[in-house]
């Protein structure tokens, strides 16, 4: 009966005021007669009050319903009022003290509850630990799947680093070769416009000595042909490098020289055997007057170049100086047939032809 008041008071929770109150007076209806077949129960239960956990003493539901057997329902509904506070304060008394009132079986059922709860706990504890595995297992893996791909992509890039930096390394090679090349060819440049103003500084130089050239070419092409025609005379015979003649009027030495100079040429200089020979061969059978004269110093016989009489061919006897005899002749008649020594000194007064000689070496 202890058990059956809480129970009671959990379910008067759920109901309202006036249903309880009904509820409470068939209650005491049927405690009248619960209390006729307990009466001596009644009265013990009189006898030990409980003490409250306050300390205030109570009398227990039976006592109570003993107590109202001769009150009408009207009055039965007042006091069944007071019982639902009563049973308040009961109710609230049980709060406080279920665990000292319990029994031994209650205390098992407890003890199997709070079990049945800390294994629920624990189970619960055990599926949010799974799941924290298995969500922590599935980020485990994504990040390892991430670490390969960060992985990969680092070896990717050290691979690219690796190649990048070789190529720049070659770049700067090549560079250093082209800028090496272009050194050079800068130097190679330099050098060729140096000689190309050398070579243009030679080039009209040797243009100006072209032009030069020409004009002597031009001269020496009009000397030619102005000696070509004299050479087509009969009067003007070639040999060595020289051509000569012989004038037609006999002269004094210094009229005849400058009957020779007036044709471009001068008395005849006698250098060699060869030219002495010729000259006997051609001119042979006449005196004539040679450019060789002692008139500025006697016995110092030079040509009318200035320059000094190395080789000489006098007849013998010659030079003798007989009656002032300062110029020479070749062709000497006293020589009879001789051809190589006719020379000798007559004085330069004498009338005698002249041997003209002109040098084509002088064009």
């Amino acid at each position: 009966m202890s058990q059956s008041v809480p129970n009671d008071a959990n379910h008067i929770d759920k109901l309202d005021r006036g249903e309880l109150v009904e509820m409470e007076v068939d209650i005491y209806e049927s405690a009248d007669a619960i209390n006729d077949q307990h009466k001596g129960a009644g009265h013990q239960h009189n006898e030990q009050p409980t003490k409250s956990a306050h300390g205030e003493m109570s009398e227990t539901p039976y006592e109570d319903v003993a107590s109202t057997k001769d009150l009408n329902r009207s009055s039965r509904v007042e006091v069944a009022v007071d019982i639902y506070e009563s049973a308040d304060a009961a109710r609230s008394f049980e709060s406080s003290t279920k665990r000292k009132l319990q029994t031994p079986h209650t205390g098992g059922t407890e003890e199997r509850r709070c079990s049945r709860l800390t294994a629920v706990c624990l189970v619960l504890l055990c599926v949010l630990l799974l799941a924290a595995i298995t969500v922590l297992w599935f980020k485990f893996i994504n990040l390892t799947a991430e670490r390969d791909q960060l992985q990969t992509s680092y070896t990717d890039l050290t691979i690219q680093r690796d190649q990048l930096q070789n190529n720049y390394t070659n770049l700067t090679k090549e560079r250093d070769q082209i800028q090496t090349s272009y050194t050079n060819l800068t130097m190679e440049r330099d050098q060729l416009l140096t000689s190309y103003n050398n070579l243009t500084i030679e080039r009209d130089q040797l243009q100006t000595s072209y032009n030069n050239l020409t004009m002597e070419r031009d001269q020496l092409q009009k000397e030619r042909d102005k000696w070509q025609q004299r050479l087509l005379e009969p009067k003007w015979k070639y040999f060595s490098d020289s051509i000569y003649c012989i004038t037609t009027v006999t002269k004094s030495w210094s009229e005849s020289r400058k009957d020779c100079t007036s044709k471009g040429a001068d008395l005849l200089l006698i250098n060699s055997r060869e030219e002495q020979e010729f000259i006997s061969k051609v001119f042979g059978s006449s005196e004539a007057w040679i450019g060789l004269t002692d008139a500025e110093k006697e016995g110092d016989w030079k040509w009318v170049n200035g320059s000094a009489l190395t080789q000489s061919f006098w007849w013998t006897g010659e030079p003798n100086d007989y009656g002032n005899e300062d110029c020479a002749i070749t062709g000497y008649k006293g020589a009879g047939s001789e051809r190589l020594s006719t020379w000798a000194d007559y004085p330069c007064d004498h009338p005698v032809v002249g041997l003209c000689e002109k040098s084509l070496t002088e064009f």
